[in-house]
Formats: C-alpha cells, structure tokens, sequence
C-alpha cells in the first residue's frame, strides 16, 4: 500500500534521554503512553491522499499522474514557495483523556490557499486516473503532522488502552507549543512500511516544489 504525502522532515525538537526512574515509566505505561506510539521525527509528513497501490502497474502509473500533473501544481502553487507553521495540538478523534491520534495542526504561512490548491489538484489528478477506491473518494482533506497514534503500539497484549492512551499531561505542557515554521519542498508518493536510507518512507515518485521566489 502506497501513500501520496507532503513530507516535513524533523519539525520538533529532540528530546534528550534522563534518568526516568522505573515508577515513571509505569504511570505513563498506566496512561497508555510508550514509546512505540509515537511518530518517527524521520517519517514526519503532511498526508494529502491514502492510495491502494497493490501492484507495480499501478504504482507506475500513479508516479506518471504525478509527473503529468506537476505543471498544474506549480500553477497552482503560483510558482512560489509555500510554508506553513505547526502550533500546538489537536485530537484526531474523542478527547485527550482517551487520545487516539495527536497531531499538529498546520497553518499556511501568510494565510493563503495555494498549498490547498495545489493538494486539490494533485487529488484530482488521481482520481480522474481512476486510481482512487470508490471507498475513499469522499475523503476530506485536512492537513496536519501526526505526532502520536494509537494503531502503531507494539505492546498490545495484557493493555487496556491498547486502542487509546491519556495525553491530557501532554495537552497541559505542549497545547499551546509553537513547533516552528516549514518550507514545503515536495510532495511523495511513498510506500508505507518500506523505507529508503535516510530513514522516509521509500520514495516511488516526487514532484518538486518552488523553493526560490521566481524573478521575472
């Protein structure tokens, strides 16, 4: 399975390891917190659109949907940078006391629409390619960074909050965080899963972004 995203590489800060005593480690296992939770800084990325790609013929020809579309991006996109800001923390669904996905919500730089736009085009471009299920054509797109979900524990065995975890503590310290401001640089089709050496997920296709102001 294959996934179309805009990726951020690294966006917060390192957290340095301290001597966490035994007992600390049990209440944020009470809580439903571990490690395994928590999203790769390395896999960090905007999703524009989830596609069902079970084979190379179809991987292929959403890498060529890509390729064809990327002057209507860059149209869309004004041929100018985009960058956007990531600000505190949301809840995907239900509330902080029983967490499923964490996530940074995502503000555009400036206010404008153009990364919008431009993830608009590129939906389209693959829908008309017939490359998206017929489950998933009413997906409606909102962009945001994961930091923490639920599906990704490890240790599901002998958990009661092996669908869930507490992250009201977390809401309380890192609500209101300001994570930084990110330059957009492209958009992927990358293959969950599968992963290439710097650590993202494995690139099957690219389109670049304007990253320079153009002059005319």
């Amino acid at each position: 399975m294959d996934k179309t995203n805009i990726p951020l590489v690294s966006y917060l800060p390192k957290v340095s390891k301290s001597s966490t005593s035994e007992s600390k480690a049990s209440k944020l296992l009470d809580l439903g917190i571990e490690k395994s939770i928590f999203i790769k800084p390395k896999t960090f990325h905007l999703t524009v659109l989830m596609l069902k790609l079970w084979n190379k013929d179809r991987i292929e020809a959403a890498a060529e949907v890509l390729r064809i579309v990327s002057p209507k991006v860059i149209d869309a996109l004004e041929n100018r940078p985009v960058s956007i800001r990531l600000k505190g923390l949301e809840c995907m669904k239900g509330s902080p006391a029983k967490a499923r996905v964490v996530y940074a919500p995502v503000e555009v730089i400036g206010g404008e629409d153009r990364l919008l736009r431009a993830c608009q085009v590129i939906t389209n471009a693959f829908i008309e390619a017939g490359l998206v299920l017929e489950n998933d054509l009413n997906q409606k797109l909102k962009l945001h960074a994961t930091i923490m979900n639920a599906r990704h524990r490890k240790s599901k065995k002998g958990s009661k909050k092996a669908d869930s975890f507490d992250a009201r503590k977390i809401f309380g310290q890192y609500g209101s965080e300001d994570w930084g401001e990110y330059l957009i640089c492209e958009a992927h089709l990358s293959q969950r899963f599968v992963f290439d050496d710097d650590g993202y997920y494995h690139c099957c296709a690219s389109l670049p972004f304007p990253e320079e102001m153009q002059l005319d």
